[in-house]
């Protein structure tokens, strides 16, 4: 996952938005898919970001990618033992947070915003790494 810093052009307004890639997001902002948290504005452009600098230590290239071949497990076992709900993660999960619906492990797409709705509400979702059948 690639963390940008955006900032609408119309209003000037700074968040931060997770994706998969950099094609992902320039796909997601064609669509009109980015949205301004605070105005709704879809016009949104990457701002100014420091690169990330670990001081207390380098991480080897060997460690980072075990660190994230072991995420990547970790999100298979988590799909595996979760029902695929789609674009309505947002609803499914309100759902069973006000048991409206069985409880049970859910997992699909939802934009940041969404995701910050959800935590507002008390309701926990967190991101999974990308898999690389998921490109398949």
């Amino acid at each position: 996952m690639i963390t940008y810093s955006l900032r609408c052009t119309g209003g000037g307004h700074g968040f931060d938005g997770w994706f998969r890639s950099s094609e992902d997001f320039e796909k997601q902002r064609r669509l009109s898919l980015v949205e301004c948290p605070h105005c709704g504005s879809t016009e949104v452009e990457k701002g100014l970001m420091a690169p990330a600098v670990s001081a207390s230590r380098e991480v080897g290239a060997a460690e980072a990618a075990a660190t994230f071949a072991k995420l990547q497990a970790m999100a298979r076992e988590a799909r595996a033992k979760s029902d695929y709900v789609g674009k309505e993660f947002a609803a499914e999960a309100r759902k069973i947070h006000y048991g409206e619906t069985e409880a049970r492990s859910i997992y699909g797409e939802a934009t940041l915003p969404q995701v910050k709705a959800l935590a507002d509400e008390g309701i926990a979702a967190v991101p999974l790494p990308p898999l690389p059948e998921d490109k398949n």
